[in-house]
């Protein structure tokens, strides 16, 4: 792993989890005060990673990206509760809405811009906004728990300071619809989304020749993987598809989303990943920022919703990572989080930050088999995007 030539930051303050679609709901925040209390607990908030506050994005900030009639329709809805908006998409299910619910998603974007003005400023290296990564959210509309689309806003901020150059990689089980859409036609942005195939999971889209607009054709990248991928199968795609596009597309700043809903636990999808394999999946990010960014990283978290059992290891790993100081798989929980989680939650807490899995794939240089679903959808991804980039698309 690359050391750290300079400093990391994590925006985060506790009001972040005001962000709260109700006891019901799939997204809790518990999962984000777990991952920080987890973290806090290790040692991984002392050592490499520096605490920054979350600023509040104005409503000018988060109209770069978003209609300004969405953001009046998520003023009013958090005035009272409950109203149903569907040309909005609030009130719904996936979005029900609640008090000041403006104050809580305009929250999230200014922690995440925060985290890319750090980065784009020099002020860190690395920049993590564990809260952020609600990439679903459209320019005229909510979607799939996600308000505002705090992704978008940062590579916005990033075009605006003059950003010729940003690699967004989003790793999610869902795929990243929003943040594609929202640059669908812009070359500056290359957006690879690995997900569970759209035939079989929300939001049903993220196809290999969904490839960008006619002014950015294959800048819009899509792995769409068979439900029942493990490690093995998901790291042998990500080695297949991500580096030799971002070796080639040379972004000036990386940014990646963390969805952790890829793990064999998660409720809401069918993806067989461990906490081991999405560790190494990050290790591997970091690797490629510095490789192709000169180590600038701007980091957000995502969905999750093995709230106790998964996201809190797989984040806090993640953010030792970004600080530089990457937790031995093996480290035990600490005691004391273990009894806030059974006391406070009277939930079973999980004992080591480890699946005691060991990852490793087979690389794409050693041929393809066309009889798997798995490298039929590696190859496809690759066959519809590495020629518009110059490189070919066989092992």
């Amino acid at each position: 792993m690359p050391e750290c030539c300079g400093p990391a930051t994590v925006v985060f303050d506790r009001s972040l989890t005001e962000y709260d679609f109700g006891p019901a709901h799939p997204m809790s925040p518990i999962r984000v005060d777990l991952t920080m209390r987890l973290a806090e607990e290790l040692g991984v908030l002392d050592h490499g990673l520096r605490t920054v506050p979350a600023p509040i994005a104005d409503e000018a900030r988060i109209a770069t990206v978003h209609d300004p009639r969405l953001i009046a329709a998520v003023e009013r809805a958090g005035t009272v509760p409950g109203v149903l908006d569907e040309e909005f998409g609030l009130g719904t299910d996936d979005n029900p809405t609640f008090r000041n619910m403006h104050h809580a998603a305009a929250h999230i974007v200014g922690a995440s811009v925060e985290a890319f003005r750090q980065v784009w400023t020099g002020e860190s290296l690395h920049s993590v906004s564990i809260a952020g990564g609600l990439h679903h959210a459209m320019r005229d509309r909510a979607s799939g728990f996600c308000i505002y689309n705090d992704v978008a806003v940062g590579i916005q901020y990033l075009l605006d300071q003059g950003a010729e150059r940003v690699a967004y990689v989003d790793i999610d089980v869902h795929h990243g619809d929003g943040v594609e859409r929202i640059f669908w036609d812009d070359p500056r942005v290359l957006t690879i989304s690995l997900h569970e195939t759209g035939q079989m999971l929300f939001p049903g889209t993220g196809f290999p020749n969904d490839a960008g607009g006619p002014e950015a054709r294959g800048s819009a990248v899509n792995v769409a993987l068979p439900p029942g991928t493990g490690d093995a199968g998901w790291l042998r795609a990500f080695h297949a598809v991500v580096p030799p596009l971002l070796r080639e597309f040379d972004p000036e700043v990386l940014v990646t989303q963390h969805g952790c809903d890829s793990h064999i636990e998660d409720p809401l999808a069918h993806l067989m990943l461990t906490v081991d394999g999405q560790r190494a999946a990050y290790l591997a990010l970091h690797e490629l920022a510095h490789e192709v960014a000169g180590g600038r990283w701007v980091v957000t978290g995502g969905g999750g919703y093995a709230l106790v059992e998964v996201v809190p290891r797989a984040w806090t790993h993640l953010l030792a990572i970004v600080g530089g100081r990457p937790l031995d798989p093996a480290t035990d929980t600490p005691d004391g989080w273990r009894a806030y989680v059974r006391d406070g939650l009277q939930r079973t807490p999980p004992y080591r930050m480890t699946d005691g899995r060991n990852p490793a794939w087979r690389d794409w240089s050693e041929g393809y088999d066309p009889e798997t679903w798995l490298d039929r959808a590696i190859h496809a991804t690759r066959t519809e995007i590495f020629p518009w980039h110059g490189l070919d698309p066989l092992p």
